[in-house]
C-alpha cells in the first residue's frame, strides 16, 4: 500500500537514504531539510523537497501543512533530523545543550502535535522516531547528546501507550555506527571544547578514536541498512516498538542490559585512558 512520508533531515545520511528507499517501494515521499539543492535526487526520483529548520516552528507547521494541501492525508512521519554535540558536562556552555534538545527533541514532538490530528481522523498511521543506541546508553563526552536521545525514548514509548487507542502505531529506531556526516565535527568539537581543560587527556583520546573510528577505514555500517529497517517498520502490519540496527548496535545494548554500570562504565572508559 502506497503511503505519504513525511521525513526530515533528509538532505543526507540516513534520512536521504531512507528517502530514496520508501521512493524505490513506491511511497509518496517528501524530504524536509534545511539544505534543499542536497535534496535534488530526491526530487529526481520522483520525491519532494520542502524547507524547513527544525528550530523554526513555522517551518514545522508549513511542511506538514504543505503535505496534507498537496496529498490530503500523512501516513508516516519520521523525525529523523538532530544535531549532535561532544564535549565535557562541565565545559559545554548552556545555550549549545538546549540547542540539542530543541532540534532532538522539541521539533520531533511539535511535528508529532501537528500530524496526530489528521492519523487521528484517519484511524491509522506511523510515527518513527529515529534515536540512537545512545537512547539507552551513554559515553563520556556526549552528555547533551545522549541526554536528548534518552528523552525522545521515554516521550517515544510514553506517546506510543497514548496513541495506540486510534491505530497509531510509535516506533524507536536506534542505529549503531553509521557512516554518515553526522559526526564528522566530534574530533574538532572534543579539541575545542574540552580540548584545554581538566578533560583534555579524555577528550584527546576520544577525539583521535572518533578520527579512527569514522575515518577512511571504518568499520561503521552503511546508512541503508538503517534505511532498510525504517522501509520495514513503515511497510509493517504491526511494526515493533523498537530496531536497533548497524555497527554494535546489538551487541553493545546488550552489554548494557546486562553489564552492572560500573562494569560498563569500565569498558566504555578504557579507551579514553
Amino acid at each position: 500500500m502506497k503511503k505519504v512520508v513525511l521525513i526530515t533531515g533528509a538532505s543526507a545520511g540516513i534520512g536521504k537514504a531512507t528517502a530514496l528507499e520508501l521512493l524505490r517501494a513506491g511511497h509518496v515521499v517528501y524530504g524536509a531539510a534545511r539544505r534543499v539543492p542536497r535534496m535534488d535526487d530526491i526530487r529526481d526520483a520522483g520525491g519532494h523537497a520542502l524547507p524547513l529548520d527544525a528550530r523554526r516552528p513555522a517551518d514545522l507547521e508549513r511542511a506538514v501543512e504543505t503535505v496534507v494541501a498537496e496529498q490530503g492525508r500523512i501516513d508516516v512521519l519520521i523525525n529523523n533530523a538532530g544535531t549532535v554535540l561532544h564535549g565535557a558536562a562541565e565545559d559545554i556552555p548552556l545555550d549549545l545543550a538546549r540547542d540539542q534538545f530543541e532540534v532532538n527533541v522539541f521539533a520531533p514532538a511539535r511535528l508529532t502535535q501537528l500530524v496526530l490530528p489528521h492519523m487521528r481522523e484517519r484511524g491509522s498511521g506511523t510515527i518513527v522516531n529515529v534515536s540512537s543506541i545512545g537512547g539507552e546508553i551513554a559515553l563520556p563526552l556526549g552528555c547533551w547528546y545522549y541526554a536528548t536521545k534518552h528523552a525522545l525514548e521515554a516521550y517515544s514509548d510514553s506517546l506510543r501507550m497514548e496513541v495506540e487507542p486510534f491505530g497509531i502505531d510509535v516506533v524507536i529506531i536506534q542505529p549503531g555506527i553509521i557512516k554518515t556526516g553526522f559526526e564528522d565535527h566530534t574530533a574538532q568539537d572534543l579539541r575545542e571544547i574540552s580540548g584545554a581543560t581538566a578533560y583534555a587527556r579524555m577528550a584527546e583520546a576520544m577525539a583521535e578514536r572518533a578520527e579512527t573510528q569514522l575515518g577512511e577505514n571504518t568499520p561503521a555500517s552503511d546508512p541503508g541498512v538503517v534505511a532498510a529497517a525504517i522501509r520495514q517498520a513503515v511497510e509493517a502490519g504491526k511494526p515493533e516498538t523498537r530496531y536497533a540496527v548497524g555497527y554494535m548496535a546489538d551487541k553493545l545494548l546488550e552489554l548494557n542490559r546486562t553489564l552492572p554500570d560500573r562494569d560498563f562504565d569500565k569498558l566504555l572508559t578504557s579507551a579514553a585512558k
